[in-house]
Parts: C-alpha cells; sequence; structure tokens
C-alpha cells in the first residue's frame, strides 16, 4: 500500500471539507448580516460592511479550521480523518500550528498558479503540492510504515 494520500483521495477530503465549512460559514454569515443590518438599517454602508465582514469572516474560518486541526492530535481535517490521512512533516512527525498556518497559505500560490500546485499531488515521488514543499510537509496513510512512532495514531 502507498503511505502517501495521492490526488483524489486529497480531492474527496477536500469537498468533505468544503462542505463542513460552508454549512459553518453560511450560518456565521447569516448572523454577521442580521446584525450589521439591524444595527446599520438598509443603508448601502451596511450592506457593504455586511459583505466585507463575510469574506474576512469567511477567511479566519477556513484558516483556523485547516490550520488548527492539521496541528492538533488528529494531524487532520475531518474530511482527512475520514479517509484516514494524516499531515506530517518530512519525518512523519505532527506538525505545529505554524507550519500549519503557512501550509493553509500556501496553498493560495498552488491556486493562483492555474491550480498546477495542487496537480504536483498526482505527478510527484511523495504525493507533494506544492504548498507541502513550501511548508515541509507530506499527507501520508494513517496506516503508513513510515509515520514517527511517536506520531498521535488515530485510527488504533
Amino acid at each position: 500500500m502507498q503511505p502517501y494520500g495521492g490526488f483524489w483521495v486529497r480531492v474527496l477530503a477536500y469537498i468533505i471539507d468544503v462542505m463542513i465549512l460552508q454549512f459553518a460559514t453560511s450560518i456565521l454569515s447569516g448572523m454577521g448580516v442580521g446584525l450589521a443590518f439591524a444595527i446599520g438599517g438598509t443603508s448601502e454602508t451596511a450592506a457593504a460592511s455586511a459583505l466585507i465582514a463575510f469574506y474576512v469572516l469567511a477567511l479566519a474560518a477556513n484558516w483556523l479550521y485547516f490550520a488548527i486541526m492539521e496541528s492538533s492530535r488528529w494531524q487532520g481535517t475531518v474530511g482527512k480523518q475520514a479517509l484516514k490521512l494524516v499531515v506530517t512533516d518530512e519525518h512523519g512527525e505532527r506538525i505545529g500550528f505554524g507550519r500549519a498556518t503557512g501550509r493553509y497559505f500556501a496553498k493560495i500560490l498552488s491556486a493562483m498558479i492555474f491550480l498546477i500546485g495542487f496537480c504536483m499531488v498526482g505527478w510527484t515521488e511523495r504525493k507533494r503540492g506544492l504548498h507541502d514543499v513550501i511548508a515541509g510537509t507530506l499527507v501520508q496513510r494513517s496506516d503508513s510504515p513510515f509515520l514517527a512512532s511517536n506520531s498521535a495514531k488515530v485510527f488504533e
């Protein structure tokens, strides 16, 4: 069995995460829009403020979701956990919040170059996207023999 999470399994994990984040962000943005209109009425300024607040809130929610989950003892988001994937450093160790944050924001670069940074997962030896290379991370199967012995093994 290949120890790394390949392209399609990672896409499926991401789809699961997007559905979770979309649900959570929709609830939070609805509350934010309601609050903006309650405070500012129906003015264009209130609408613009609500829209800006939504985007800032969505970015923060996405960043915190990925960074906290990937640096936690679970070593992955709900989507990755469902598919038995973990995010590690290059030695199979759990990553910290700073590295997880760098990995999250490096995904912007992976996306900006016509998604080629994500497609790299399909052809690189250790199934690494550009964001993984930049952050020094791997996405491995939780049953991989290459995980460090002190790495969190959620599925045992």
